[in-house]
């Protein structure tokens, strides 16, 4: 088994070494730090009456968005994430009905994104340890052409316990986008169990951090009675 260095994410190198990737075969941006965190715009819009409830869970969340999570914003208004269908390991198109009940960490990611290959192995990690029947985190691929480079990257990273989803079209990051919620990669977006969206982030992390399984935890479990 290939040894790991622990993840110290985000630092000011890997800040910089995604500041610096660019932009790939026209694609989108890479993470560049900014004073938003992934909530922008589309935090104006009403919250929908399935979500309403989810602002309990919102507050849960809110303490433990600290230490290596800092960057994750809570939601100001949780909504049902309005995002298109993707592929799964068979070829099959799913959405996100498909994880109904579970809390669930949505991640999209790149072979040609320099912080995911840092960060993939956290949330690798992060699903061993805690995902099950309460919880799952669902890593998007968006690349474009085939499965080979994106299922080498994640051999190559040691990534064994994530789902293999894609997305050849790019056509969730554009929607995502254009909502206000993802500016480059990684973006990762962390809904309730009805699916609704309560953080967001974007930019990297160390998911597989005391701060990150605290975090999950209590979007999971709720606020305390």
């Amino acid at each position: 088994m290939t040894e790991r260095k622990p993840l110290g994410l985000p630092s000011a190198k890997l800040v910089a070494i995604a500041a610096l990737a660019g932009v790939v075969a026209g694609a989108a941006a890479v993470y560049v730090k900014g004073t938003g965190s992934g909530n922008g715009g589309a935090e104006t819009a009403a919250v929908s009456g399935e979500c309403a409830a989810s602002k309990d869970r919102v507050a849960a969340i809110a303490p433990f968005a600290r230490g290596e999570v800092a960057a994750l914003a809570a939601a100001d208004q949780p909504r049902r994430l309005q995002m298109p269908g993707f592929k799964a390991a068979d070829g099959k198109e799913i959405n996100l009905d498909a994880f109904a009940g579970k809390a669930v960490l949505v991640n999209l990611w790149a072979t040609w994104c320099v912080p995911c290959r840092e960060e993939m192995p956290a949330l690798n990690a992060l699903q061993q340890q805690l995902g099950g029947d309460k919880f799952a985190v669902v890593a998007i691929n968006i690349d474009t052409g085939g499965d080979e480079k994106p299922k080498t990257f994640l051999s190559e990273t040691g990534v064994d316990a994530l789902g293999f989803y894609r997305d050849q079209t790019m056509g969730v990051f554009n929607v995502l986008k254009k909502e206000g919620l993802a500016f480059g990669l990684p973006a990762t977006f962390l809904l309730d169990e009805k699916g609704c969206l309560i953080g967001s982030m974007n930019g990297p992390a160390a998911w597989d951090s005391d701060d990150a399984k605290a975090l999950i935890n209590a979007a999971v479990e709720g606020p305390e009675v």
